[in-house]
């Protein structure tokens, strides 16, 4: 497992490298100048092509690729023009806040859509089993920024129950974090619910409808310790698979609902970033994106090998 890890953290550079290059790139392609935006409409053209020389606009774009490979390798993501602060410390203080809603929206979806899963292969072609695939296929197919505005206009506007903007403040109270978090929270864990449901239902009748599942039957096990003790143990590794993909996928996801919502994440971070035309805080933050996804998946391949020891450390194949 060792030669494993190392094998896939060298693997991780050149994907990273890639990453890097293409963000700079498109980056660069954002119409505007980012000391016009800094600056705003009353800056006369010469304060703005000071600040343009300052920050190093007016070189090739050659020369600003290989100063920025240059400071990551150092471990610089340099500093922000629009917050006049360092890179890493504007993404170190909104992570944890991105963190926060991505894990909690992923650990919602897993406790609601495995039970309900294993429940729709259980009681397969039931009314139960129709009523959960549909609301599992709706779930799918709903986009988040229609599903976060419809859970405004209900919750918020509609009936007065929860905040629909901000993170809310420890000072007033635990509570006052939780009801900000109700909403952006449904809103990251819809799609993995439905996701996870539909994997974990496919997987069970994958599993029960094997031979071992009958002998077991027929040696007299009662029917919940087949399920849950043997035949949930052999359908969990794609449901793992599954819920690694999902995991970056809601920490992308996150940078639209916190948009949504008005969440202090890396969302709203990027998209300031965005607005401001602030190179290099957009290509730190999208970095670290980039790095979630791989480390991630990097995680859910050393999980699925404990869980199914036949998956070959050295990825050639399975083995007994």
């Amino acid at each position: 497992m060792v030669k494993t890890i190392f094998q896939r953290l060298i693997q991780i550079i050149p994907t990273l490298l890639i990453v890097v290059t293409i963000t700079f790139i498109l980056t660069r392609m954002i119409p505007g100048n980012p000391a016009a935006a800094m600056l705003g409409p009353q800056a006369s053209v010469e304060e703005i092509q000071k600040l343009t020389e300052e920050l190093g606009l007016n070189d090739s774009m050659g020369q600003q690729y290989m100063r920025y490979l240059g400071d990551i390798f150092r471990g610089d993501f340099g500093r922000s023009y629009s917050y006049n602060d360092s890179v890493l410390n504007l993404i170190l203080n909104r992570l944890p806040n991105t963190l926060l809603i991505s894990i909690t929206s992923l650990i919602v979806a897993i406790m609601i859509s495995i039970p309900l899963g294993i429940l729709s292969a259980i009681k397969q072609y039931s009314i139960f089993d129709y009523v959960a695939m549909i609301m599992a296929l709706v779930g799918v197919s709903m986009p988040i920024f229609w599903l976060g505005l419809m859970l405004v206009l209900v919750f918020s506007v509609g009936l007065g129950w929860l905040p629909s903007l901000g993170m809310g403040s420890m000072d007033k109270g635990l509570w006052d974090v939780i009801s900000h978090m109700v909403l952006p929270v449904a809103c990251l864990a819809t799609i993995p619910t439905a996701t996870f449901t539909r994997i974990t239902r496919s997987s069970m009748l994958e599993t029960i409808n094997n031979d071992f599942i009958k002998a077991l039957r027929a040696r007299g096990l009662k029917e919940r310790s087949i399920i849950y003790k043997h035949a949930l143990k052999n359908a969990l590794p794609p449901v793992i698979t599954v819920i690694g993909i999902q995991l970056a996928g809601a920490f992308a996801g996150a940078i639209l609902t916190e948009t949504i919502f008005s969440w202090p994440g890396m969302g709203t971070l990027i998209t300031g970033a965005i607005e401001n035309r602030d190179y290099v805080l957009v290509q730190g933050a999208v970095l670290v994106t980039a790095m979630a996804f791989v480390f991630v998946n990097l995680f859910v391949d050393l999980i699925y090998m404990v869980v199914n020891p036949k998956v070959n450390y050295e990825g050639k194949g399975g083995g007994a």
